[in-house]
């Protein structure tokens, strides 16, 4: 199978994490930020919250999808001890530093905007995600070498074939909405530190792999698609705001996340899949900005939101400080500081 560095994945991993940051933001100005542990704005802007949920069924699995595509890229060139190294270390060490150091940073940045005592609290935070991610790679590492050794099979000419149509991919669907009818999730989108967000992490991830395992018919066929794909996602999220509120059944929002994924990896495959010194630079800041964008967007709305000014300005001071802060952070510090970089996810 083929070794080339596929840039439009590490695309889709930086635009999914950029999202993430904005999304991130949003919620302060909700409602029911404080509920889960949010500064709030006192004033709101729940508007925006109807776009967001646009993207809420779909930038989290397809971190998932891209995350097990990056694992089928990697052992390509490494055998299972190598991979399991490189896992912990650029995994499992990120995380527990993440819950001891970093993590409960935005806990007390909360507790003093708020005046409440300060306590310190180790906790998963927005970091769950590396966690679900080292344990997939525990749980399929045998099962993704026993397909390399094999990779000449009938399953992967069946697999491929399938995939060469365009209803191949629409079938994973299946398994997904089989997830959400059987987990019955309260909220669809409740990934972190559920059992719906680990079992549909565990598809997504799952299925990143046997895409690219399938070989390049899948992507000829996202290519090729990709307009339907959108379209159908389009009309589901439409169906999804006016019918049900944002908040369809699970089986509907199962499938309209695949439809907004298949079309994302379709248009990526056609214009980002080319190398660049941006994508280069982008690629390796996205992991540590990803680990420690919560503190500083926190700092950022502890400083920004008591000023006198019009509240969509507000967001964009905060979605602003939050870039350039992280940025100077990974420049100056993380990437500067050789003891550090293991501890966010650098060579």
């Amino acid at each position: 199978m083929t070794t080339e560095r596929r840039h439009d994945i590490d695309w889709l991993r930086v635009i999914a994490i950029g999202l993430l940051l904005i999304y991130h933001i949003a919620i302060i100005f909700q409602p029911w930020a404080m509920f889960v542990g949010f500064i709030r704005s006192d004033n709101l802007m729940e508007y925006i919250w109807k776009p967001m949920t646009m993207l809420n069924v779909w930038r989290i699995p397809l971190l998932f999808f891209v995350s097990g595509m990056g694992l089928f890229f990697a052992i390509r060139k490494r055998n299972w001890e190598q991979i399991l190294l490189e896992r912990t270390i650029r995994i499992m060490l990120p995380f527990i530093f993440g819950i001891l150091a970093i993590a409960p940073l935005h806990i007390f940045i909360y507790q003093r905007y708020y005046n409440l005592p300060y306590g310190y609290y180790p906790h998963q935070g927005h970091l769950w995600f590396l966690g679900n991610i080292f344990v997939y790679v525990l749980l399929l590492l045998p099962f993704y070498f026993f397909v390399k050794k094999s990779e000449t099979d009938k399953v992967k000419s069946a697999l491929s074939s399938l995939m060469s149509h365009p209803g191949g991919p629409m079938l994973i669907s299946l398994f997904f909405i089989l997830e959400v009818l059987l987990v019955k999730p309260q909220l669809f989108t409740l990934y972190a530190q559920t059992w719906h967000g680990f079992f549909y992490g565990f598809l997504a991830f799952f299925f990143g792999f046997l895409l690219v395992y399938s070989g390049n018919k899948f992507w000829q066929t996202t290519l090729k698609w990709r307009w339907l794909y959108i379209s159908l996602a389009i009309i589901l999220y439409s169906i999804r705001l006016v019918q049900f509120e944002t908040e369809a059944p699970g089986y509907l929002m199962a499938i309209e996340s695949n439809f907004w994924i298949f079309s994302l990896l379709g248009f990526g495959y056609k214009h980002l899949n080319k190398p660049s010194k941006t994508l280069s630079y982008l690629s390796q800041a996205a992991y540590p900005v990803y680990i420690i964008h919560m503190f500083v967007l926190y700092a950022g709305a502890m400083y920004i939101l008591p000023l006198e000014m019009p509240i969509m300005l507000k967001f964009i001071s905060i979605v602003a400080f939050t870039g350039l802060v992280c940025y100077l952070i990974y420049e100056f510090i993380i990437r500067r500081m050789k003891f550090l970089r293991p501890l966010f996810g650098l060579k």
